[in-house]
């Protein structure tokens, strides 16, 4: 292709040999790198465009801009100066969008129906083009940042980040405060006379260069086509040679090292970081050393750190490798979750990091290690699943900075190199006399001096003591420390089955015993040598009441730490499985490539027919459940509304305090007297799904049952035994509203719950398409021009065969107006429907058409739908072209007469669930919340 604009075409993309899509890289004349990726089979396409820049470089008296002009671009551009243009086209074509600033990265990505790409890229293309701005834009959107902000202020992660940020170099760019908020937008420019629209300008002209962009796009046209899209929509960016920004100084230099930081946390959470400065690895990504040492310092297998740990009974988990930091730095790190022992032994759990350090520097470099990392990662490039295109794109345009277009699908998974000199200079970085350590406990409240500007974090400072670090440096070597061993979860048959003769379009159910039911369907799509296996275990004792509920919790809680060190090398491999107590029972599922499929779900089945409770892991496990149960007050407070909602909703379900109050009954004898109790009588309902023959999937299932059987003598359940819950029934005319008090956070969660009718394909599809249609409205009303806060969302509520339409919001001002206004949005609706005319209606008919013929795009996803099915009892496997056959027969006199009858006052019915405020609640039921979970007036 010769094209002017076009400085340079790659067409040899090293993929993956299962990937049947085509790829070619540009680079325009104005500088901007381009992935197109043409794949005739997406329903969806996609694109993103990365700009290399970020929080690092905003102006140091303007925190948040490059953040703000994030927010920014989405509301008008010269060509399409309406505010909502571009949402409101993606909204009526199946779209979706959004965007994200971090250090380095400001990423902006959507998706579309494929048929209308160009119409989409438009409109995108503008935000680098000719953006508004727009004055009257910019409050409304600082109020937007700052309510974003105000969501993440009670959350841990958030202020530990800023605070480790705070901790360093105070002139480094890595310590501003990347967010922003109302005061750093608008209240400190004005008092200082900064215009900050001026300095949006500015900062969109200085730094939105096309030399500092890359692009990803994906459709069905071909790549000669996505080509001459790109090269019309994009070489007209102006490239300002902007120099890319580097930050060669670490943020963490000399007297920010051997520091002790003691942090309150919001939750009841216990945790040590220790970090060490490492320089940038990045253009080592053919050998990566940092990847090598984390590998063996983050291991859970047998000899290694984390064994050894949790063995003493000081810690939980541990995660260990480097973390990215910004062009020019990076950091090492090792963060553990202590127990309550593990907090009184800090600097032996330390010591302990540096014992097994010592023993990687005495072993020295492991070529084998190293290859068995190159073959596991070979084989997850190979045999990767199939992404969602708005991902897929959104993560290719960022590392396109990065690596050249030839290796950029394959950069982060081929290793070429064993360079043992790169590992033995990171491994050289790892001294005492280069660590920062943090300890993150309640136990600190009150004995702190310092806290943190903008989370308000409270925290104490301390020098290590050199005598400590003289410890530490002297570490001698651990006799319990091992390096892991070859890990024989490794797959090696990668064979993909046959289609059988009797092969299904759906799962078939190939057993039907009183111990259980097998569904089976043999992979016809994604052929890849993976498989899933998802197994329900229904018992009637396990959630009979809060105590039976908190003691199957905690036997699965064990089981699975039990089983960690020997199911660690099958996830390095591929393989893993999870495992969890629901009201019904227990739910086992099993994922990965199928080779060592059998080995790993044998193995799972008779530890938990024969396992044994080890006393001082049922102590450690226990405390940390009471505290995970604490720590629900300090959850989102649209999470609380959500979380109450259900409550209110379902015929038994046991609340956090219920289950905090019955956990201390819970002793080690119950417990071990609840297991054979719990594994006496089961009904298995199970699907496996993949690359299986039926006779192996019935081979599977026997063996399940046979161990179960024979170790823990398990008998089927009764028929009266199988029991299903059922939703509360809100009668005609039923307004109520729940509140309940919010101790943590300033803002406020709502629900407001529209209870319409039992599900069925017509009663779905009605309410799927008046969500369709209101969605884009109700975002654009209540979040961007009402400004109700930043978490706005309506869409269907569906649970135990009941359905509805619900509104989520999150913000600062009172629940009461919140309500108000959702209920003068839904009252707007009536007369915009009613004008809508039948090409608009179309479109949004169009559009949940497309949304619901999304096919999945792995065979986790399909797996996932199909075990909905199951698990709700429906078992309407072909629901999505039932239902849109149907949606196609709808009229706009449907949806009138559906919206009618949803807001009559006569028949309608619903919750609305918020925090306590002193305020008077007029003509509504107020609801209490009883022990036996019935809504009862009061």
């Amino acid at each position: 292709m010769d094209n002017p604009a076009v400085k340079r075409i790659v067409n040899h993309i090293i993929k993956s040999p299962e990937d049947k899509r085509e790829y070619r890289g540009l680079e325009l004349i104005n500088g901007i790198k381009a992935l197109l990726i043409s794949d005739p089979t997406t329903d969806k396409s996609s694109a993103a465009l990365d700009v290399h820049i970020g929080s690092l470089s905003d102006p140091p008296n303007i925190a948040g801009l490059s953040h703000f002009c994030e927010h920014m671009l989405f509301l008008g551009t010269k060509k399409y100066p309406k505010e909502n243009e571009y949402s409101q086209f993606l909204s009526e074509h199946a779209g979706s969008s959004n965007a994200f600033t971090s250090g380095e990265h400001t990423n902006y990505y959507f998706d579309v129906s494929h048929k209308h790409l160009e119409g989409a890229l438009d409109r995108f293309a503008q935000f680098f083009l000719c953006p508004l701005f727009d004055e009257s834009c910019k409050e409304r959107e600082v109020n937007a940042v700052d309510s974003e902000h105000e969501k993440n202020v009670m959350n841990d992660a958030w202020r530990l980040f800023q605070l480790e940020k705070a901790t360093g170099n105070p002139n480094h760019p890595f310590s501003k405060f990347g967010t922003g908020n109302k005061y750093t937008l608008e209240t400190r420019p004005t008092q200082e006379g900064i215009d900050v629209r001026q300095e949006l300008l500015k900062f969109h002209s200085t730094y939105y260069s096309s030399n500092l962009m890359a692009i990803c796009v994906l459709g069905r046209e071909s790549l000669d086509e996505l080509t001459e899209l790109v090269v019309k929509l994009f070489s007209e960016v102006e490239n300002k040679n902007v120099p890319l920004p580097e930050f060669p100084e670490h943020p963490f230099q000399e007297e920010h090292l051997r520091q002790l930081y003691k942090v309150v946390p919001i939750k009841d959470i216990r945790n040590l970081y220790v970090t060490f400065p490492i320089p940038d690895l990045q253009k080592y990504y053919k050998s990566n050393p940092g990847h090598y040492l984390g590998h063996l310092i983050g291991h859970e297998g047998p000899g290694s750190l984390l064994s050894e740990l949790k063995s003493k009974g000081w810690v939980n988990t541990l995660v260990g490798g480097q973390k990215e930091g910004a062009r020019g730095f990076m950091f090492f790190i090792i963060n553990v979750d202590l127990t309550e022992e593990g907090l009184l032994h800090v600097e032996d759990i330390i010591l302990h990091m540096f014992q097994y350090i010592q023993k990687l520097r005495t072993e020295g470099p492991q070529e084998w290690v190293f290859q068995e990392c190159k073959d596991l990662n070979a084989v997850a490039f190979r045999f990767k699943d199939k992404e969602r295109p708005r991902g897929y794109t959104s993560k290719i345009a960022g590392i396109l900075h990065y690596y050249p277009l030839e290796e950029v699908l394959a950069a982060e998974y081929l290793l070429e190199e064993f360079r043992p000199d790169l590992i033995e200079m990171v491994l050289d970085k790892l001294r005492p006399e280069n660590v920062r350590v943090a300890i993150v406990s309640k136990s600190f409240e009150g004995q702190t001096d310092q806290t943190e500007e903008w989370y308000g974090t409270q925290y104490k400072q301390e020098a290590i003591p050199d005598e400590v670090i003289e410890k530490w440096k002297n570490a001698d070597l651990n006799g319990k420390f091992k390096l892991p061993t070859k890990n024989e979860f490794i797959p090696t048959n990668f064979e993909i089955l046959p289609l059988e003769k009797e092969a299904t379009s759906y799962p078939a159910l190939i057993k039907d015993t009183a111990m259980s039911k097998l569904w089976f369907k043999q992979d016809d799509k994604f052929f890849l040598p993976k498989a899933c296996l998802n197994f329900e275990f229904f018992s009637p004792f396990a959630y009979v009441d809060p105590l039976h509920c908190n003691m199957a919790y905690l036997y699965l809680e064990l089981l699975k730490d039990s089983l960690n060190e020997y199911a660690y090398a099958a996830e390095l491999a591929g393989l893993s499985y999870d495992l969890q107590n629901t009201i019904y029972g227990m739910y086992l599922s099993v994922k990965g490539y199928n080779d060592k499929q059998p080995i790993l779900l044998k193995k799972i089945i008779e530890k938990m027919a024969t396992f044994e409770i080890d006393e001082k892991r049922f102590e450690i496990i226990k405390e940390a459940y009471m505290r995970s149960l604490n720590n629900f007050r300090a959850e989102q407070p649209h999470q609380h509304a959500m979380y109450y909602l259900r409550l209110l909703m379902t015929e038994v379900a046991w609340t956090k305090d219920e289950l905090k109050e019955a956990l201390d009954d819970v002793t080690l004898p119950r417990l071990k007297a609840f297991i054979p109790q719990l594994l006496s009588r089961l009904h298995i309902e199970a699907l496996l799904h993949g690359n299986i023959a039926k006779q192996a999937a019935l081979g599977v299932m026997q063996m399940v049952e046979d161990t179960l059987i024979e170790h823990a003598h398990t008998k089927p359940l009764l028929p009266s035994q199988l029991v299903r819950y059922r939703e509360v029934q809100l009668p005609d005319r039923g307004w109520f509203v729940y509140q309940q008090r919010n101790e943590v956070h300033n803002n406020c969660g709502i629900e407001i719950y529209y209870q319409t009718d039992m599900q069925s394909t017509s009663e779905n599809m009605f309410l799927e398409l008046f969500c369709q249609i209101i969605s884009e409205p109700c975002f654009n009303t209540l979040r961007t021009k009402e400004q109700l806060g930043y978490i706005v969302f309506s869409g269907p509520r569906r649970a135990n065969g009941i359905q509805g339409l619900r509104f989520i919001i999150q913000s600062e001002k009172p629940p009461h107006y919140l309500e108000s206004r959702v209920e003068a949005f839904l009252l707007s609706m009536e007369k915009s429907i009613e004008d809508m005319n039948e090409e608009a209606f179309q479109k949004h008919i169009q559009a949940l058409a497309i949304r619901r013929l999304d096919k999945p795009k792995k065979l986790s996803a399909e797996c996932a739908k199909y075990w909905g099915e199951i698990i709700s009892q429906q078992y309407n496997f072909d629901r999505d072209n039932t239902e849109v056959a149907y949606l196609k027969t709808l009229s706009k006199d449907d949806i009138i007469k559906f919206y009618k009858m949803a807001s009559s006052p006569l028949h309608v019915k619903y919750v609305t669930v918020y925090p306590r405020y002193n305020i008077c609640v007029q003509n509504r039921t107020v609801l209490l919340l009883h022990r036996e979970n019935w809504i009862q007036k009061v």
